[in-house]
């Protein structure tokens, strides 16, 4: 027996007692995971921003009323020519002249999303704890190949999407929605541990934080 049908006959026997109407996908999974520690007295926002920050990434604090002229400036910063938009990014958010808009209403082609210098998402959630965001594909994120090929990921968030830890953060998401949970800009080592920015994913990472949260009827 070579090792393919030794790993095969172990998954068999591993199966051998599940009852043959049980089938992938229709057995609940418990999501009661266990809160290591969800202390109300701490300041999300700000343990959220130094995490970030000491992953590289570029952290702007504004308001509902500013926020468009944020974004413009962070645009402007990174001298932005073109940027990808996802379906469902508040319009209220985008800037009214400047960068050239790639609307991903219809699937643009991989080619275009390479070459954009930016693009411009909305998140499901941030984790405090970790400084990490997590996108969904919902409603302003997008296609995941949206945040992975452009250069430059400017991200807006709002406060109140900001949970301590992980399991706080999946308990507001969707099972079975695909996630990509975003630490800083993409980042590697090469064999003498000097640090590589931009070689899986975008090279600089902008966030937004907002507050408050915007009604629906803002978002396009």
């Amino acid at each position: 027996m070579n090792t393919r049908d030794a790993v095969l006959a172990r998954i068999t026997a591993a199966l051998s007692d599940v009852p043959a109407q049980e089938q992938p996908g229709r057995s609940p999974v418990p999501r009661d995971y266990h809160h290591d520690r969800c202390d109300r007295s701490d300041d999300l926002v700000t343990l959220f921003t130094t995490h970030l920050v000491e992953y590289r990434a570029t952290v702007t604090h504004t308001t509902q009323d500013s926020a468009q002229d944020t974004v413009v400036g962070v645009l402007r910063k990174r001298a932005t020519r073109s940027l990808v938009v996802p379906d469902g990014f508040p319009r209220s958010l985008l800037p009214p002249d400047g960068p050239r808009l790639l609307h991903d209403t219809a699937p643009l082609p991989t080619a275009t999303i390479e070459a954009a210098d930016a693009v411009i998402t909305t998140a499901a959630v941030g984790i405090a704890s970790t400084g990490t965001i997590v996108l969904d594909t919902g409603r302003g994120q997008g296609r995941r190949v949206l945040s992975l090929l452009p250069d430059h990921h400017v991200c807006v968030m709002w406060t109140d999407q900001i949970v301590y830890d992980v399991p706080e953060a999946l308990s507001r998401l969707a099972a079975g929605d695909p996630l990509t949970f975003i630490s800083g800009p993409s980042a590697t080592s090469d064999i003498e541990l000097d640090r590589v920015e931009g070689v899986h994913g975008p090279r600089m990472l902008d966030v937004v934080l907002v507050s408050p949260h915007p009604t629906e009827s803002e978002s396009a």
